[in-house]
């Protein structure tokens, strides 16, 4: 579910630093911390971890892995955040939050992205997405999908869902998120879920659940056989959790250079690509990773999700 501030985990994990051999007064003359706003063991975590290993050939510092309010460190390129579609788009429009996503913070990268998968009880009476929107259409109200509480991508995807296939369907939140909404659609006790591929993948491919269609333009490597929504019959219906890297407002643009730069060279090398290919990530390609591009997909994605939210009247609990 997304997380406020106030509720971050701490996490710090070090890498050890390359051999410094640029000036002292050279930018970075210390290691860079990242921020991760999320817990220990989740989608984020491993995206900045490999990022983050990756990152500091380019740099030639230690990058370190943590856990602080990034709004408020100094503008010097020393603090980056790694922010995503729940943190930098979802939150904005459920809580008061005391920062502006869209003004105090400046865009670095667009890194990769973990499109959903619709996913259902093994034994649901629809073979295909399209017999399931038939399905649910049938049985207005009756269906349930599991979620990650108000205003989780979970329940955001499905009230978008619902919108563009013009069915209803209850919502049933879960305090303890994907893992326990996972483990109760597999038992067979809620119909359908909306979930991070990262999530839903280990479950389809074991046949304890089945899988519709990937919310994406393009099916997964690591899951080439389920179609995309596209390809499937809800032609749009596009959702992933992706993610950014950030700095405080009024980082010099050539640290932000820099540090673009650190995190194209790491989303360019194979090692890297691979290991993210395997849960489930998507790299865009190069010319959509820059700090302008990162700028103009929040932009295009506060346009495209607000609405949707504050129509619903989604309230944080």
């Amino acid at each position: 579910m997304s997380l406020r501030i106030e509720q971050l985990l701490a996490l710090v994990v070090a890498c050890w630093a390359m051999p410094q051999f640029a000036a002292a007064q050279s930018y970075p003359s210390r290691p860079v911390t990242v921020i991760v706003p999320f817990g220990a063991g989740g989608p984020a975590d491993s995206v900045a971890r490999i990022l983050g290993d990756a990152m500091r050939t380019s740099l030639g510092q230690a990058v370190v892995i943590g856990v602080a309010r990034a709004v408020r460190a100094p503008a010097d390129g020393y603090t980056v955040s790694l922010g995503n579609w729940p943190s930098h788009i979802v939150n904005g429009a459920i809580y008061a939050l005391p920062y502006d996503v869209r003004t105090d913070f400046e865009p670095v990268a667009r890194l990769s992205s973990n499109p959903y998968v619709i996913v259902a009880r093994k034994n649901l009476p629809a073979a295909d997405l399209r017999q399931l929107v038939g399905w649910l259409k049938a049985n207005p109200d009756k269906a349930t999908q599991g979620t990650a509480g108000p205003g989780s991508g979970q329940h955001v995807s499905g009230i978008y869902f619902q919108d563009v296939t013009a069915t209803r369907f209850q919502f049933v939140p879960y305090r303890a998120g994907s893992s326990e909404v996972m483990r109760d659609l597999v038992a067979g006790h809620i119909d359908l879920t909306f979930d991070q591929a990262i999530t839903a993948l280990p479950h389809v491919r074991n046949g304890s659940v089945r899988a519709y269609a990937v919310t994406s333009t393009g099916r997964l490597a690591a899951a080439p056989d389920i179609p995309t929504v596209d390809e499937a019959g809800a032609p749009g219906v596009y959702i992933s959790t992706w993610y950014g890297f950030w700095v405080p407002k009024g980082t010099p643009p050539d640290v932000i250079g820099k540090l673009t730069a650190a995190a194209m060279d790491a989303l360019a090398d194979p090692a890297v690509r691979g290991r993210l290919a395997n849960l489930g990530q998507e790299i865009p390609p190069p010319e959509q990773q820059t700090a302008q591009a990162l700028a103009a997909h929040q932009r295009a994605e506060i346009d495209k999700w607000w609405p949707l939210i504050k129509a619903a009247n989604i309230k944080a609990e």
